[in-house]
């Protein structure tokens, strides 16, 4: 009894409840998301959460994203959370949530599954006070600021790009600016973007006491009489972060990591101006009126590409209360021309098991009555039509292809004699007339191979249509999949297996077609082909008789 109560006293301390639990029995289903930050505890970090075909399912979600809620990883406090885009045709999101106190591990939930939640997405509440964020992804009119402060471009000359770091950017060709409304300087400042230069030369961003420009690839930033070189270069045509912020000293961060600082700086005035001299892309401004220290900005640099600071794990169901099974988060991936090609291909399927069951049905039918009419013609010894003459015989044979050719004969010696009153042993046949005789009896050959071989069409269809259709399904998926995780610019293998592995599935359905019917067209075929070869033997044995019993 003690052993018992140790064991479930063990058990009960082993057992996680925080991740049993459920925020709100409304929403039906949530997906764990992991942080994994290689900074030390960053404050009040706005995190981007890249969702696509890969890793999230949409159509679990209100079509506006209405239903999405980020909650804390105590599974009871609500994250400020907005998106910078929701798209559910291309099956792509890019979410920005604010967590309240990042760690080198941090897990959070997303929710979804609430068809009458209403949006909690507010811009305005997941940055600070002190910020001004412009993600470029208005797609026409000036660029807008995101955050609380409304401090909207005042005017812009570059370029938009529609596919960027993140959803839209901007470009430049180095006569091209933005200018910035100024922001509240509180004792600090700082800048962060991420650029993709394609030439190593040009001004980043300048105001009055400030100007940050590359030299050669080399970070340069100029703040009141200071001056300051960045340690490490970066390479034209891709991206990197750069981060600068101003108080006592001037400091430089490229790709998160510290790469220079002095003393003596001044606080920069005035409006800001983005662009003047450089060509290449930028994407994600971000302008505060305070100090961001290291791990902030590092946490901002590790949202690149190539990044793994956000994992999503898979989905959990509120019924269930547990994961959902691989084939499940299979089946949650596939977009929708994989839906449709697998639904043809259940269509072709239940037509080639119709064919192959209501043809193994007939052939067997035919096949037995074939057996029993044999028997009963080669008991005939005079009279080749004695079969055709009783009904009773007759209906006992509908069903044999013999049959039906030999009633053809049956009733092609009728018609020579019908006329005649002589015994059968007066009556006689012409070479000519079996020879007509027997042209009937191979049309109606020919007419019985075609009904023994009809709708076997729709078996080599699926035979040969059937890995095509899956095949073209999978690549539509496979190229969804590469497209929105490139749009979304999340390439770690956690965003494209499920994709791939979804894509796979309409393969799998055109085999599952190809293989039943493949065999199943063997060996009705095979079938076929014996009772064909029976009507020719019979339609010789036939004549052969006739010619024995009829030529004088």
């Amino acid at each position: 009894m003690r052993i018992f109560a140790f064991l479930l006293a063990f058990a009960l301390c082993t057992f996680s409840l925080s991740s049993h639990a459920w925020w709100n029995e409304e929403w039906t289903g949530r997906k764990k998301i992991t942080l994994a930050s290689t900074a030390g505890e960053a404050v009040d970090a706005p995190v981007l959460i890249r969702l696509h075909t890969g890793n999230f399912d949409f159509f679990s979600a209100n079509d506006n994203g209405s239903d999405l809620r980020l909650i804390a990883g105590d599974d009871k406090a609500e994250l400020k959370f907005h998106f910078e885009k929701w798209d559910v045709g291309n099956e792509l999101a890019l979410v920005w949530v604010s967590v309240p106190k990042l760690l080198p591990e941090t897990e959070i939930f997303l929710y979804f599954g609430n068809e009458k939640a209403a949006s909690a997405a507010n811009p305005k509440t997941t940055y600070d006070a002190a910020s001004a964020v412009y993600h470029f992804a208005e797609p026409e009119g000036l660029p807008q600021d995101s955050a609380l402060n409304g401090l909207h471009v005042v005017q812009s000359s570059a370029q938009r790009i529609a596919a960027s770091f993140s959803n839209g950017g901007v470009g430049f060709s180095g006569s091209q600016n933005i200018t910035l409304p100024p922001i509240k300087v509180s004792g600090g400042f700082s800048f962060g973007v991420w650029i993709k230069p394609s030439s190593l030369d040009g001004t980043v961003i300048q105001s009055d006491n400030l100007r940050v420009l590359l030299e050669g690839g080399m970070v340069k930033v100029q703040s009141g009489t200071s001056s300051l070189v960045s340690s490490t270069a970066m390479s034209a045509g891709k991206w990197h972060h750069l981060g600068v912020t101003v108080s006592d000293a001037i400091r430089i961060y490229v790709d998160g990591k510290p790469a220079g600082e002095a003393p003596g700086a001044a606080l920069p005035t005035g409006n800001i101006t983005l662009g003047t001299g450089f060509q290449g892309e930028m994407d994600e401004v971000q302008v505060s009126g305070v100090v961001r220290d290291a791990d902030w900005i590092a946490v901002q640099a590790a949202q690149g590409p190539d990044s793994k600071l956000v994992t999503l794990g898979e989905d959990e169901a509120n019924e269930a209360g547990g994961e959902a099974s691989h084939m499940g988060v299979i089946l949650k991936s596939l977009t929708l021309d994989g839906w449709i090609a697998i639904g043809f291909l259940a269509v072709m399927l239940l037509i080639a098991i119709w064919v192959m069951y209501s043809k193994a049905v007939y052939i067997t039918r035919v096949d037995r009555s074939n057996r029993l009419f044999m028997g009963k013609f080669r008991e005939l010894s005079t009279d080749l039509a004695m079969i055709d003459k009783s009904k009773g015989l007759a209906s006992e044979f509908q069903h044999s292809s013999l049959y039906r050719i030999y009633h053809i004969g049956a009733a092609e010696l009728a018609h020579r004699f019908k006329d005649t009153e002589a015994t059968h042993l007066d009556q006689s046949l012409s070479p000519q007339s079996l020879d007509s005789i027997r042209a009937s009896l191979d049309a109606g050959l020919v007419e019985e191979i075609q009904r023994m071989n009809k709708f076997m069409v729709l078996l080599t269809i699926a035979i040969s249509g059937g890995p095509f259709i899956g095949l073209l399904g999978t690549v539509m998926g496979v190229m969804i999949t590469f497209a929105a995780i490139a749009a979304a610019g999340d390439v770690n293998v956690n965003a494209i297996a499920p994709g791939i592995a979804a894509a796979l599935m309409a393969t799998v359905a055109g085999m599952s077609v190809a293989i039943p019917s493949l065999f199943g067209y063997n060996y009705l075929a095979s079938r076929i082909k014996s009772i064909v070869s029976q009507m020719h033997i019979f339609v010789d044995e036939f004549i052969t008789k006739l010619a024995e019993n009829y030529s004088r």
